[in-house]
């Protein structure tokens, strides 16, 4: 950047919105997800170049850190409708990857439009988890010749958004499918590329990483489709009839080819296609080498950059350091290159040992065998734990520490030292205060959650989750679509008799009428409480799979067998005449929902209600866009009136009723701009809420600029960006305060100006008001990012 703002304004590029699909743009500026949609264009324009007539098919199942890439497939329909891609989304995982599995089928049999169909399925590490019986099927069988699958798992480290930490490439090796992991958003493009090649040839579905650090970040990468070349190994023998997918197969010669063949062929193509290579040779006397992949590879580079070791420095140290693009298999020729003279090899990965027992295998009783550590360190004490994710910090006082022990070097201790009080002093820091995320203003857990006294509910995957942090008496929850078969086993050795289980309209749909199906059959005395909020909220407020309604989920659930349904809303006036709901299903206004829900739990077996009520933050939405009635009426309090008692809150739980000091004392008061027009607060017994309509929020008297004052604004002062040392911004705040918004002004500005920029929202539950980090990285160019987290220090 210019140091004088005056003198030299800094180069621009011309950049539109739509460069991130054009595929006559080589630097653009994308996220993870958008990468993706970008990928699947690439591979359609590659296929076109060779001379081949194929399409594209993307199924799967949303979640986080995969919560949002439904959202750009949709959003990417004309571009995806020229290219003959189709995306449909899964109603669950492994129905989606079932259909994937299909897609493969498409031109077995001749009877296919095109020569192949190239497909990518993605889920959560939970929906890895449930589809591991398809996995296992459709990777016997094989991919097609021209088509290919990737199988991105979303997994999440940390539980960030989950309930559990999820590591899923263990699932995908007991499968055999191999793993690519890429280290952010360029290798998303480049490893996606890599992976339909090697799924092709080995005929084999391949795991992609798609963990938040890469598909959550957002970056300026090359988009070049020419980018990547590979080639065809030619020292491997494919077995008579190839390694695809073929009609007739027999499931003992699909067990054969895998185990005997295809395993051999991806170590094979890995090699010739240099998907794994050594960074930093180590120069001529290497003593210590380390191995890592993906994301924990950025965390290594930005541990190298804070204790002064670049190429140079390393190849003086005697460091070397490769990178597996590939962490399963591994090749086992490339690993004993590698570990050649080496004394000692640190294997960084985070969670569960994947390469480094790959390397005690494949280097077990070979000459000078070097120590290996990773998950612990030479005395057997824990180095890279389990648990969490490493952190650059960590990773570059082992290094560091290490380094010392064979080669004196100040400027290596002086780093350590350095890294080591950052560290104390992060450890010794407590937060002065927490942000628990929360129902949105209007939000219909405010009511829906709430159960009569003495009573219990169950939580279930979805918004409705967070009711365990509040005084609803619910407790305990279960995984996704299990809602209610746990109380199946605890019923019979439990002093209760009955239980509420919620139950979001979205996880019903994705699987929790199984569960339902599974307590009627089972004789359970429960009442499903089915949270129908038109729309998955948690996850960007994304339409149901196949237009579910509260007629449908009914039907449904009557025809079950359901000992007695009703339906609770908010709008009874919706449910007149005409109604296509089951017969003898009675409707309620939420108002009477304590005595419906006394009602229901005195029912033997299992009884229904549809608590009917649009997500609070969907509604907004429709409002805006003009796709719902904006009610022309607010509520206020006067406070003069208002005595502080704090009921209108608790009969709402509603975060837009809040505090007001005056110098009366406490009182109440409504934030109208985060007002979703619930009016469920003024069911609290008070004579200072006030009802206006036809009124419009005033707006805030603007201030004349400074200079029309006659006072000149500063110029601010540039902030120089060393060439070797990228600089780290951390912007924070609650969910809804702009924080995301700063950070991609930020990155685009710097795209703009041809600089290198990465960034990653730590939005979490930021949507229901939680805490908000955005990290951003700039550089002089985007090889100058590593870790994209700014670390302690």
């Amino acid at each position: 950047m210019a140091s004088d703002h005056h003198d030299k304004q800094p180069d621009t590029h011309q950049v539109s919105l739509a460069d991130k699909y054009d595929l006559a743009k080589d630097r653009v500026f994308l996220s993870g997800t958008q990468a993706i949609v970008r990928l699947l264009l690439m591979q359609k324009a590659r296929d076109a170049a060779a001379g081949l007539n194929t399409a594209g098919f993307v199924s799967g199942y949303r979640g986080s850190p995969l919560s949002g890439i439904d959202v750009q497939l949709q959003r990417a329909k004309a571009a995806f409708d020229n290219a003959h891609i189709v995306f449909t989304p899964g109603l669950n995982e492994d129905l989606a990857a079932t259909a994937i599995w299909g897609a493969q089928q498409a031109e077995m049999r001749g009877e296919g439009r095109f020569d192949g169909v190239f497909a990518i399925w993605y889920g959560k590490g939970p929906g890895v988890d449930r589809s591991g019986d398809v996995f296992r099927h459709a990777n016997l069988a094989g991919t097609s010749r021209y088509g290919g699958v990737l199988a991105l798992m979303g997994d999440d480290h940390t539980a960030e958004s989950s309930t559990t930490a999820h590591q899923s490439e263990f699932d995908f090796v007991d499968k055999m499918m191999p793993i690519l992991s890429p280290a952010g958003v360029q290798e998303l493009l480049d490893y996606g590329l890599m992976g339909f090649a090697l799924s092709r040839y080995a005929g084999v579905w391949v795991g992609l990483k798609a963990m938040k650090d890469t598909v959550e970040s957002t970056a300026s990468v090359s988009g070049a489709v020419g980018r990547i070349v590979t080639r065809v190994p030619d020292d491997f023998v494919m077995p008579p009839g190839g390694l695809n997918i073929r009609p007739g197969d027999g499931i003992l010669e699909q067990e054969a080819r895998l185990q005997e063949y295809k395993r051999q062929a991806v170590v094979a193509w890995l090699k010739v296609n240099h998907l794994n290579h050594i960074i930093m040779s180590g120069g001529r006397s290497p003593r210590i080498g380390i191995l890592t992949t993906g994301k924990s590879y950025l965390d290594v580079r930005q541990a190298l950059d804070d204790l002064g070791i670049d190429e140079v420095r390393a190849s003086a140290l005697g460091l070397r350091l490769m990178k597996l693009g590939c962490p399963w298999p591994v090749v086992p020729d490339e690993l004993v290159a590698f570990a050649a003279g080496l004394e000692l090899i640190i294997v960084v990965e985070e969670k569960r040992s994947l390469i480094e027992v790959q390397v005690r295998e494949e280097l077990y009783g070979t000459p000078n065998q070097p120590v290996v550590i990773g998950k612990h360190d030479e005395q057997g004490a824990w180095l890279f734990p389990v648990k969490g994710a490493l952190d650059a910090n960590d990773i570059a006082v082992a290094i560091g520490t290490r380094i010392l022990a064979r080669t004196p070097d100040a400027e290596v201790a002086a780093a350590v030292a350095r890294l080591k009080a950052a560290q104390v002093a992060l450890a010794e820091t407590r937060d002065a205060g927490v942000r628990i995320p929360y129902f949105c203003s209007g939000c219909p857990h405010n009511s829906s959650t709430k159960v009569p006294e003495g009573a219990r509910a169950y939580a279930g995957i979805g918004c409705h989750y967070m009711a365990q942090w509040m005084d609803r008496s619910t407790e305990g929850y279960t995984q996704m679509g299990g809602e209610g078969a746990n109380w199946i086993g605890e019923a019979p050795f439990s002093k209760r008799g009955h239980v509420f289980q919620n139950l979001g309209d979205g996880t019903y749909n994705h699987s929790g009428v199984l569960a339902l199906r599974f307590a009627i059959a089972a004789g359970t005395n429960i009442t499903y409480k089915i949270l129908f909020n038109d729309a998955v909220a948690m996850t960007g407020g994304q339409h149901h799979e196949g237009g579910l309604t509260v007629a449908k989920v009914a039907a449904q659930v009557a025809a079950e067998g359901a000992q007695r349904l009703v339906v609770v809303t908010d709008e009874p006036e919706k449910y007149g005449s005409g109604t296509l709901l089951p017969s003898g299903t009675k409707v309620f206004h939420r108002d009477d929902l304590m005595s419906v829900q006394r009602d229901l739990a005195a029912v033997g077996g299992v009884s229904v209600m549809i608590y009917d009520q649009t997500c609070a933050a969907e509604k907004r939405r429709r409002r805006k866009r003009g796709e719902m009635v904006d009610p022309d009426k607010r509520v206020i309090i006067n406070e003069l009136v208002c005595e502080g008692c704090g009921d209108c809150g608790v009969a709402s739980n509603c975060v837009s009723v809040q505090p007001l000091d005056t110098e009366f004392g406490r009182k109440r008061k409504i934030d109208q701009s985060s007002c979703n027009k619930d009016f469920s607060c003024v069911n609290g017994f008070c004579p200072s809420f006030v009802t206006v309509s036809g009124a419009r929020i005033k707006k805030a008297e603007t201030r004349p600029m400074l200079e029309a004052q006659g006072s000149a604004l500063p110029e601010p002062q540039p902030r120089q960006i060393s060439p070797d040392r990228p600089f780290g911004i951390l912007v924070n705040g609650v969910g809804g305060t702009g924080v995301v918004t700063i950070g991609a002004i930020l990155g685009m500005a710097a795209h703009i100006e041809g600089l290198g920029c990465g960034m990653i929202d730590m939005a979490g539950l930021a949507q229901k008001g939680g805490a908000v980090f955005s990290h951003v990285k700039l550089a002089t160019t985007p090889e100058g990012i590593h870790a994209i987290r700014v670390a302690a220090g």
